[in-house]
């Protein structure tokens, strides 16, 4: 076992977990009365009268719920509950040290949509929003969207929209370093899970015109007939307009743009080779992406990006899911919208004011990011 991989279980044994509750006032025999009963009676009381209160008087106004069924463990796949419960507790601390919000994990003992759906609904009421995490698709896809239309408050997979904004933000400032137009470039998606399905929608809605994505099949086309799920086929309907087909190679071949949320060591330097001059490689499976970038920049990569904070631009949701429930928190937004999600991408780009090749996103704990993300949202309020 590495060193860093001991001392993970070691520190995990030692501490029990990574976050606790404290109480934001000290208690007394003096506050006793007021802090619980009989003074929080009348707290209560006005609460009762009028619901929205709980938004002032309770932790609803700084708490989010950060949710996962363990189905989708990044690196690790379906692991269970039990398991994903450490990295739920790592979100809310990430939560909580940059964004100030504080965070719940729970994570539950079922992969039934239905019964996931009614969970979170009754458990709404505690929280100011929902943070979903590590569900897999395409049950992800249909989990979330019910709970938007049937909670009042914002609910958030950070697997597909984190990384679709983190990514469209390093795009931004990626398509500046090599003089391209999103308009007009080439994308390549290996990956239609719920980041990939992601990253391409929210990239058609920022302008994007010709992208193709894989999966393990190979290129998704509207006639293909195998291995395409509801999302696949609704997918398929507005990418790929040239219809092409074949394997990742053939998708690659006068490409300006690959971004993999796949698997590791899919790609060779012969196939960054087949992709345009300047071209932009942001190959992104954890731990080990579809190329290193060493290979990549062989191939003929002029900037790529991975998702590990040991190579230049680490492509890191922490960028954007703290910031984002602290602007929504503190102005009162009950939905997260595409628009929402393209203006946050610009906030994050504008921070690097000079982009190069090594330099097309803010460091994963920069300080100044969430204020910035944060700040897209007063204009909402």
């Amino acid at each position: 076992m590495k060193s860093q991989e001991h001392y993970s279980i070691k520190l995990s044994k030692k501490i029990g977990g990574k976050i606790e509750i404290w109480s934001k006032v000290k208690l007394t025999e003096k506050n006793l009365a007021v802090l619980y009963t009989p003074g929080v009676a009348e707290v209560s009381k006005a609460i009762a009268k009028d619901k929205k209160l709980s938004f002032s008087y309770t932790m609803r106004k700084n708490c989010v719920a950060v949710i996962s069924d363990g189905s989708a463990v990044l690196g690790l796949g379906n692991i269970g509950p039990e398991a994903a419960l450490p990295v739920m507790e790592g979100k809310a601390l990430l939560f909580k040290e940059l964004g100030g919000v504080d965070a719940i994990p729970i994570v539950l003992a079922t992969q039934d949509t239905e019964e996931i759906i009614k969970t979170i609904k009754y458990l709404a009421p505690t929280f100011g929003g929902i943070n979903l995490e590590d569900i897999c698709a395409p049950r992800c896809f249909e989990i979330e969207e019910r709970l938007k239309k049937e909670l009042d408050i914002p609910v958030f997979h950070d697997d597909q929209h984190g990384t679709a904004i983190v990514v469209l933000a390093g795009l931004i400032n990626a398509l500046k370093v090599v003089k391209k137009d999103l308009v007009k470039i080439k994308i390549v998606i290996s990956g239609t899970g719920a980041a990939g399905v992601a990253i391409a929608k929210l990239l058609i809605k920022a302008g994007a015109k010709n992208i193709i994505m894989l999966d393990r099949m190979g290129i998704i086309f509207k006639e293909r007939l195998e291995g395409l799920n509801n999302s696949k086929m609704e997918i398929a309907k507005i990418t790929n307009p040239e219809n092409v087909r074949g394997n990742v190679r053939d998708a690659l071949t006068g490409a300006d743009v690959f971004i993999g949320v796949s698997a590791p060591n899919i790609l060779t330097e012969e196939d960054v080779a087949q992709m345009n001059k300047n071209s932009i490689v942001f190959a992104m499976a954890n731990p080990i992406p579809e190329i290193m970038p060493d290979r990549a920049k062989a191939g003929g990569a002029r900037i790529v990006a991975t998702g590990r904070s040991d190579f230049a631009n680490q492509i890191n949701n922490v960028l954007a899911f703290p910031g984002i429930f602290r602007g929504v928190l503190d102005n009162k937004i009950k939905k997260i919208t595409e628009e929402h999600k393209i203006k946050v991408a610009y906030a994050i780009a504008d921070l690097i004011k000079k982009p190069t090749s090594d330099k097309i996103i803010p460091k994963a704990l920069d300080k100044n990011v969430v204020k910035k993300v944060a700040s897209v949202f007063k204009k909402y309020k």
